[in-house]
């Protein structure tokens, strides 16, 4: 059951979850919102191929997808969303974008054309789960998944921290310094969980997956919420 319910809820929270950043971006703007948009999104459709999966079995167009937004492409654009927020001159934001986009392109030429042989993938014990890269047998295609993941991770992570360092050394704005390890904490969730997958523990990754996600989610909200203290505090200011 927890191969079709954790997927599920994952995928129904990173929905709702592009749902608020999206609109704030429409309110807002930023192009770090936008990519944050774009990352849960992809986020939302790695968790419901695995719930499909989990559920009807076997389906090359579902895997193809799983393995593309899934396993490539959510931890990079996540992660894009705060090279915006943080890197100075915006420029280089702009080249890591265009290179993030272009490998992007080549990750969808390379997975829609890729052969799959499911026999490989199913009951692999690769994840714990029934979902594995394995079932991919041309070359050139699961090579792509650590410089994604790493570059996502580093730069999530990384700049979570960063910003959670910044806000508590200057003692301001405390909901963000708690927003940021919120997300620091959902973004590496995922990776726990596929490591503790692959030593054969089930359903870690997607447990890793359905806590990381909640935790974006809350980490999130908080960032861009004053707490009651700061809200009087600027009120105050004003007055």
């Amino acid at each position: 059951m927890l191969i079709v319910l954790l997927p599920l809820a994952s995928s129904i929270i990173s929905f709702i979850f592009a749902y608020f950043v999206l609109k704030r971006y429409t309110e807002k703007r930023g192009a770090h919102l936008l990519l944050w948009g774009i990352g849960t999104i992809f986020y939302g459709i790695g968790g419901f191929c695995e719930f499909y999966f989990g559920s009807f079995g076997w389906n090359a167009l579902v895997f193809r997808l799983w393995y593309l937004f899934g396993a490539i492409l959510v931890a990079a654009w996540l992660g894009q969303g705060t090279i915006y927020l943080l890197v100075r001159p915006v420029w280089l934001a702009h080249v890591l974008l265009g290179i993030v986009g272009l490998g992007s392109l080549y990750a969808v030429i390379k997975v829609f054309g890729a052969d799959l042989d499911p026999s490989l993938m199913i009951g692999s014990g690769h994840t714990g789960s029934e979902l594995s890269g394995h079932a991919i047998t041309s070359g050139g295609v699961r090579i792509l998944t650590p410089f994604f993941n790493l570059y996502g991770t580093l730069t999530l992570v990384g700049g979570a921290v960063y910003s959670a360092f910044i806000f508590w050394r200057k003692r301001i704005l405390l909901h963000r310094t708690l927003g940021n390890l919120l997300i620091a904490s959902g973004a590496i969730l995922p990776a726990f969980g596929g490591t503790f997958s692959r030593m054969g523990i089930p359903y870690a990754l997607y447990l890793g997956e359905f806590l990381g996600v909640i935790l974006l989610f809350l980490g999130f909200l908080r960032a861009t919420t004053p707490m009651g203290e700061e809200i009087q505090t600027v009120t105050a200011a004003a007055d």
